[in-house]
């Protein structure tokens, strides 16, 4: 059994990760969130510590680690906003324990070389969630599309995931604390495409917003036409007549890929993959890491040749 610390515990992600502890038969020790609504932990670790400061926090998984207490942790699970991965990242390995973060690891390619450096000389490893590498719809297309090596394919990424006034006042509508509409929504879609296809070759962004993004991405074995959104405008009318709020796509030369279900513990699986030492770790995020900060660095394209569906409807194209 490991002890684990969880940061963000407060946070629209975080159940899935005290189910994950639960599930593989670990214990929470200590929790930390600025915001104190964390009742949740009743229900899963109704024992564990709770710190609303993040200095007291460290303090406390210090002074178990300096005294060698049977309760010190072995893994810190970080669900804090994007741009405190890397801090909460950086106690862990200066506790000597493992981190578990949510993604994206961090917002900038540069604090990957650093985190690496901090993790030589530690005896602690970081591990992302890249749970779509574990559902077992796309791990089957993923052995299919090994079979077709030599075939260049084309594709079609859709995700819209409705989101209320609430978001764009929160941190995940601030692009400097989330990374924006691709990095906080889509790194783990563009994850799975690079882990299909290969590595970028080329990149070109058609639209910017606060709510929407959409683009083009040569990969090795690939073209990507891609549309991100978080407006409930751009959700297709049959799945608002269906009471949906979300809708994911992903067609390959034209043929839907189907995983609308099993989700529900995705998180569990990589857990437990993490624990027996095959997590996702630095190098393994660090394609997806570089590509969303280049879309979020790049200029408009002015030449669409290549645009999404969707995108030609925001951009009034016929």
């Amino acid at each position: 059994m490991k002890n684990f610390g969880i940061t963000g515990v407060a946070g629209y992600i975080a159940p899935r990760h005290l189910q994950a502890i639960k599930d593989t038969g670990n214990v929470l020790i200590a929790a930390m969130d600025p915001h104190d609504s964390v009742g949740i932990l009743d229900r899963y670790f109704p024992n564990a510590s709770f710190f609303s400061e993040f200095e007291r926090f460290d303090r406390h998984l210090e002074k178990l680690r300096r005294t060698g207490s049977e309760g010190k942790i072995d893994y810190l699970t970080v669900c804090s906003p994007n741009h405190l991965h890397d801090a909460h990242i950086r106690l862990a390995l200066r506790l000597g324990a493992n981190a578990i973060c949510e993604k994206p690891l961090v917002l900038n390619p540069w604090n990957l070389d650093a985190l690496q450096e901090l993790e030589n000389d530690s005896e602690g490893k970081v591990n992302t969630i890249l749970q779509l590498r574990v559902h077992p719809s796309l791990i089957e297309l993923k052995n299919k599309l090994l079979r077709e090596e030599s075939k260049i394919h084309e594709v079609d990424l859709t995700y819209i995931t409705s989101r209320g006034p609430w978001y764009k006042f929160s941190w995940k509508g601030d692009q400097h604390k989330s990374g924006g509409i691709a990095t906080n929504i889509g790194i783990h879609f563009f994850d799975l495409l690079m882990w299909y296809f290969g590595s970028m070759s080329k990149v070109e962004v058609h639209y910017s917003s606060e709510d929407k993004m959409s683009g083009y991405i040569e990969l090795e074995k690939a073209n990507v036409k891609w549309f991100l959104s978080t407006d409930r405008n751009d959700l297709p009318t049959e799945v608002i007549k269906n009471g949906k709020s979300t809708f994911r796509s992903i067609k390959v030369d034209d043929k839907e890929v189907e995983f609308t279900e099993g989700f529900t513990d995705l998180h569990t699986k990589v857990y437990s993959e993490t624990l027996d030492g095959k997590g996702f770790g630095i190098e393994t995020t660090r394609p997806s890491v570089e590509l969303v900060y280049k879309i979020r660095n790049e200029k408009i394209t002015e030449n669409r040749t290549v645009i999404h569906p969707f995108a030609k409807k925001v951009l009034g194209i016929k």
